[in-house]
């Protein structure tokens, strides 16, 4: 998830022209998400990635994150936390609709790799809500926002983390891995 410095996902309307991103961050991301074979979204962000990435390889001018990025895009498995979404004629995923926690509870104990979530704040705040992320892949980019929509809302509990890994990219760009403290 990329993130300004005050904690913001996206701007007040959505906005997302202010994440810095360039090939060193798309080389790094996109060994580190390799290793996942689940992709997790909200509606919103599915929406926006189905329209983009199973046909991103093929287009003229397609940069290697591109043909990379599709690459995996095609064969992970998709998962969608959504309401109003039917499962029909989707290839290669599912929809989450409701019972959130055990149905993401038995995704975990399928056998496999990570489970990724991508971007998708309204899917993240009720996974958080419900305890069901086990860690947190942050990318902080050096901007304020000042408003927008959080990463973080309606915390109930505090969430004790321990920090894995930093990264600084040259762009300016942090990267932040923690792992929840389950004692």
């Amino acid at each position: 998830m990329h993130i300004s410095l005050d904690g913001f996902v996206a701007g007040p309307n959505g906005e997302m022209d202010w994440i810095k991103v360039d090939e060193e961050i798309f080389d790094y991301v996109g060994k580190r998400i390799s290793e996942g074979d689940t992709a997790l979204y909200g509606r919103v962000t599915y929406q926006m990635m189905e329209n983009y990435w199973p046909t991103a390889a093929d287009k003229p001018a397609a940069t290697k994150h591109d043909i990379e990025h599709s690459k995996w895009y095609k064969k992970v498995r998709k998962v969608v936390v959504s309401k109003t979404m039917k499962d029909a004629g989707l290839t290669n995923t599912n929809i989450i609709s409701d019972n959130l926690s055990d149905r993401i509870n038995e995704i975990k104990q399928q056998a496999g790799e990570d489970i990724l979530l991508f971007g998708s704040p309204t899917a993240t705040h009720s996974l958080i809500q419900q305890n069901l992320i086990d860690g947190y892949w942050l990318f902080v980019n050096p901007v304020i926002l000042g408003r927008g929509i959080p990463l973080f809302a309606d915390i109930k509990d505090k969430i004790k983390l321990n920090l894995l890994t930093t990264r600084q990219f040259t762009c300016g760009v942090t990267e932040l891995n923690y792992v929840l403290d389950r004692q």
